[in-house]
């Protein structure tokens, strides 16, 4: 039997107003201060700190304090270097993908405003001397329409401008979400939800739940690694993206087998507390929520990690949401995946006691 379905009309709202909002790594404020409002109504109290990271808070006057934590920064780009001529050479922020650049639109962020640009590439007719160039680095440039660098200049265009892709939600066959910063706007939204679905039920937990959005994972994790010192928790479920990895060109014998539409997957890595772990396939188990495993090397390359490192070890697991072609334009989620998520975090919290330590020598 098909579970009803747990995201309402105005769910779906703000995530479709929450990934349209651009929000780079360090620019994250403006998706932060949307993603409030939309908590608002669910939480005690709001935490932030001086790097954008939010946290809503319920029961803050607890001393044993969970965290369920999402990222809600979006790879973009910089600007680097101005032409004579007016074309614009960027850099990465986060891991950008120069070879979905060319031909795309871009927004540049600029005190006057938004600046209209496009990833120029030359003409087919024009590259069929000799071997393709496929597109780097050192040749993607973005065209503003500027005849020289002081017209850039004088449209508010200078280094360090921030740049990001336009691209919308859209929705394919019914139940499939397309759009830029999924990754891990995904996240944030369904760690709201579990939150309104703890008020709406009217769940009383015996902690103090932190539903935290930390900025600036795309470059190393840095927001969890601070706002972790701030709230120093006991525990800390995180819920990021993973591969689907059964479309073309992907490895699965290197990157293992999760996709889309087959539930939320359970990751294993030494950050990855086993007995919390253990808990949350269990909850899933007794509630009948599908998921998928997945192994990580050394390291989850999420903000698992900075959880699980910090204030002396905090019990830490990653559930992780299947997305197809990640750091694109066009990354596809599968809804049923998004639902079963939330419910997984949700049911988990209420097998979570006071105090419990999910320590091996107990």
């Amino acid at each position: 039997m098909t579970k009803k379905s747990i995201l309402t009309k105005k769910s779906i709202d703000f995530l479709e107003r929450y990934l349209n909002n651009a929000a780079p790594t360090g620019y994250e404020w403006e998706g932060q201060k949307l993603w409030m409002e939309y908590l608002k109504p669910y939480v005690d109290t709001f935490i932030t700190d001086t790097y954008g990271s939010a946290v809503g808070v319920i029961n803050p006057d607890a001393p044993f304090k969970v965290v369920i934590e999402g990222h809600s920064d979006e790879i973009s780009w910089y600007v680097n270097y101005i032409t004579d001529n007016g074309l614009i050479y960027v850099i990465r922020n986060g891991g950008s993908d120069h070879q979905i650049a060319p031909s795309k639109w871009v927004d540049i962020h600029t005190k006057k405003g938004i600046v209209k640009g496009v990833f120029g590439w030359p003409a087919i007719h024009t590259r069929k001397q000799g071997k393709e160039q496929a597109p780097t680095l050192e040749n993607i440039f973005v065209d503003i329409g500027a005849k020289n660098k002081e017209e850039v200049e004088e449209m508010g265009v200078h280094v360090g401008c921030v740049i990001t892709y336009p691209d919308t939600f859209q929705v394919l066959n019914e139940n499939k979400f397309v759009c830029r910063a999924i990754d891990n706007r995904a996240g944030g939204f369904m760690i709201a939800e579990v939150a309104r679905l703890l008020h709406e039920n009217k769940k009383e937990l015996p902690f103090g739940l932190y539903i935290t959005n930390s900025v600036q994972e795309e470059i190393g994790l840095r927001g969890a690694e601070m706002i972790t010192q701030t709230i120093k928790p006991n525990v800390a479920i995180v819920t990021d993206v993973c591969h689907d990895t059964t479309t073309p060109m992907i490895n699965q014998k290197k990157e293992g087998h999760t996709e889309i539409g087959k539930g939320p997957v359970i990751s294993y890595a030494p950050a990855v507390q086993n007995k919390l772990r253990e808990r949350i396939i269990e909850t899933a188990e007794a509630k009948e929520i599908p998921f998928q495993r997945l192994a990580s090397s050394r390291y989850t390359g999420t903000d698992t990690d900075a959880f699980a490192y910090s204030n002396g070890g905090v019990a830490s697991a990653l559930i992780s949401l299947p997305l197809r072609y990640m750091h694109t334009t066009v990354e596809m989620i599968q809804k049923e995946d998004m639902e079963n998520v939330i419910r997984l975090i949700y049911e988990t919290l209420l097998t979570i006691k006071e105090g419990e330590t999910f320590s091996y020598f107990d």
